[in-house]
């Protein structure tokens, strides 16, 4: 009698080890066969929606070629197929006669409802179906309110949230061993092309193939982000025995190597949540002084952060369209269409702006820090809508994730879940205490390494020393004001 065999569907989780889903399935037998769906509807969505920047296709088709990799390491394969998984999963099921098809939930609102279609799909064909969460470290089922709400505010819901994942193991599972492979009948139509199930495969891994020389993402020397399962793997390891120790204050300074780089990995799932998490305890228990403790601690309530937008997003799927807040619907943004296109390509005449917008169109990425300070800059200095912002940051990261994305736009424009109501970023003030000695924005903006430190920070440049550097568009003091005003509008 063979071995029922079960198909494993990776999306957000783009490794072997610490693997919630793909342990689930390996708890079923040892006949597992994993799938990747290139989704049309992720890779190139429609209009409306922003397309996939090319840094992040980069990184994910990367990530796909290694796990195939590690996939023929454990002993069987993965398999890359391209349309629509609703039609192909159940075909795909089918054809390799898995009663079978596991994977781990999603919080965004389209992957929800492909998801439940999938499902359908396949148990209408009488295949069992096997979901649970691996993208979070706590199901979002879990935490609410004790009025059984979901929660709106950061503090309650980091409270909880420790309190939680505090009780998690202290260890993450390894990547599986032994698996076994397809009859060999598959592998020869997979091999040659032949049948359905050779023309699927056939087609999903040129896809794949082309996508690879052809994702147009010319900064991979300079993305600090690395694509794949070992590459997250030694970020994260040289993270916990260097940066994290002097995370707080070394993150809030663009100009050091004092953040983890992870942001494309935990998106992607190259690395888990867990794995993180249990870094940072390992971490924990080696240290010593409280100011490598309390920095530990600060990293740990960003991966709160992570999770508190995750959650929100899928409490409240409604914020992928919108405001948060209903009265910041009415607002009377200015959008002036030349500012923004300035902005966007770090053209505005304000240094740390243009250093942060220089470094996220040439390497895909940006420091947080810099992202607050360019957002607020877009929103409450240039009166433009926060959502062109976010569809610009997305067209652009090599990290774009739904929820965090969206999460810190609404916090920058004031109209998130956040008890503070207005927020505004003075830029000059902002470079001169994380960038004091200007050496963030010299390296990004090499036509400026001339001008002298103090007018570097405050964007008060001579016309002579210019030469050919934009005149700043706006006057912070003035636009403050103006935004102020045009805020008043809305809290009546």
């Amino acid at each position: 009698m063979k071995t029922p065999r079960t198909l494993f569907w990776h999306r957000r989780d783009l490794r072997l080890a610490d693997n919630t889903g793909l342990q689930a399935a390996v708890a079923l037998g040892p006949a597992v066969t994993g799938v990747y769906v290139l989704d049309p509807a992720v890779i190139t969505p429609p209009s409306e929606l922003p397309p996939m920047a090319p840094a992040r296709l980069w990184f994910l088709v990367e990530s796909l070629a290694e796990l195939q990799q590690r996939w023929r390491q454990a002993g069987s394969r993965l398999l890359v197929v391209a349309g629509d998984p609703v039609l192909l999963l159940p075909q795909l099921a089918d054809l390799l006669d898995a009663p079978a098809v596991v994977w781990s939930r999603d919080v965004e609102p389209y992957a929800r409802e492909r998801d439940r279609r999938v499902a359908k799909a396949l148990q209408t064909d009488g295949r069992k179906v096997l979901v649970d969460w691996d993208q979070l470290l706590v199901a979002p089922e879990s935490l609410k309110t004790g009025a059984g709400d979901p929660y709106r505010v950061y503090g309650p819901f980091l409270r909880n949230w420790r309190g939680q994942v505090e009780q998690l193991a202290p260890s993450t599972s390894e990547a599986p061993e032994g698996l076994q492979d397809l009859r060999q009948s598959q592998l020869q139509q997979i091999n040659s092309s032949e049948g359905e199930l050779g023309r699927l495969c056939s087609l999903g891994q040129s896809e794949l193939e082309r996508l690879r020389s052809s994702h147009g993402f010319a900064g991979t020397d300079l993305c600090p982000c690395r694509p794949g399962e070992a590459a997250a793997a030694e970020q994260l390891a040289m993270f916990a025995d260097g940066p994290l120790l002097g995370y707080e204050p070394d993150r809030n300074f663009p100009g050091l190597q004092g953040t983890s780089l992870l942001s494309a990995a935990l998106s992607v799932g190259t690395v888990s949540p867990r794995q993180a998490w249990c870094a940072a305890q390992t971490a924990k228990r080696i240290v010593r002084s409280d100011e490598q403790q309390h920095a530990i601690t600060v990293w740990e309530q960003e991966l709160g952060w992570r999770e508190f937008y995750q959650q929100a997003l899928f409490h409240f799927p409604e914020l992928a369209d919108g405001p948060y807040r209903e009265q910041w619907r009415r607002f009377p943004w200015e959008n002036n269409e030349d500012w923004f296109a300035f902005w966007r390509e770090g053209q505005t005449g304000m240094p740390i702006i243009d250093a942060a917008m220089r470094q996220l169109n040439q390497s895909g990425w940006m420091h947080n820090r810099c992202r607050m300070i360019v957002a607020s800059f877009l929103v409450k200095d240039l009166i433009c809508d926060w959502r062109w912002g976010e569809r610009a940051f997305m067209e652009l990261e090599v990290d774009g994730d739904l929820a965090a994305n969206n999460g810190g736009w609404q916090w920058s424009a004031s109209s998130g879940m956040d008890p503070k109501p207005l927020r505004i970023f003075n830029p000059a003030t902002q470079a001169s205490k994380f960038d004091a000695e200007g050496d963030y924005i010299r390296h990004w903006l090499p036509e400026l390494r001339h001008v002298n430190t103090k007018d570097l920070l405050s964007g008060e440049i001579g016309a002579l020393e210019r030469r050919g550097y934009p005149e700043l568009l706006i006057d912070h003091k003035k636009q403050q004001a103006r935004f102020k005003g045009l805020y008043a509008t809305i809290r009546s």
